[in-house]
């Protein structure tokens, strides 16, 4: 198994918070389209910041017990969830948490161009994500964090994939 980066909400908010800086500086999305899970409070933040509609990709790839080393087969949901107008995907800012192999980001981006409801409004994609790891193969346009090392990156809520709602119960 990997090294781990064990990130608390504060380090996870300035990072979010870099990024934002980041891609105001050089770029002026008109919509950010998040991955999920993993970008969900990440689009959160960033379309308070940057106050932009935003949607969502819900792709799931990595699944079971002892794949944290491994990425597994990628399946896409058959809509984009957003009330964002077609018009809005004109620019559009692809987000993800990390770009670990690089394979999601890749594929997204294919996904996306080719998505029949807003295809023919989208003149741009940029993407960004919160750290790319060394071994990653594709390079993100906005990423505040590029890792000399491929550790497993546990982000502040991944803990709750552990916990049952009975032990959240017993605790609380």
């Amino acid at each position: 198994m990997a090294d781990k980066l064990i990130i608390t909400f504060d380090e996870y908010n300035k990072i979010v918070e870099k990024l934002a800086i980041e891609i105001h500086k050089k770029y002026k999305p008109t919509v950010l389209v998040g991955i999920m899970r993993g970008a969900a409070p990440i689009l959160d933040i960033l379309s308070r910041i940057l106050k932009l509609p935003t949607a969502y990709i819900v792709i799931q790839s990595y699944s079971g017990e002892g794949m944290e080393d491994k990425q597994g087969q990628l399946m896409f949901a058959r809509e984009i969830s957003s009330l964002a107008e077609s018009k809005d995907y004109n620019k559009v800012l692809l987000v993800d948490d990390l770009s670990d192999t690089g394979l999601t980001l890749n594929k997204s981006i294919e996904w996306l161009k080719n998505y029949g409801p807003t295809k023919d409004y989208i003149n741009e994609v940029k993407t960004a994500c919160l750290w790319k790891k060394k071994s990653s193969t594709f390079e993100p346009d906005f990423c505040p964090i590029r890792l000399d090392t491929d550790p497993w990156i546990v982000q502040p809520t991944e803990h709750y994939e552990e916990l049952s709602i009975e032990d959240i119960i017993k605790k609380n």
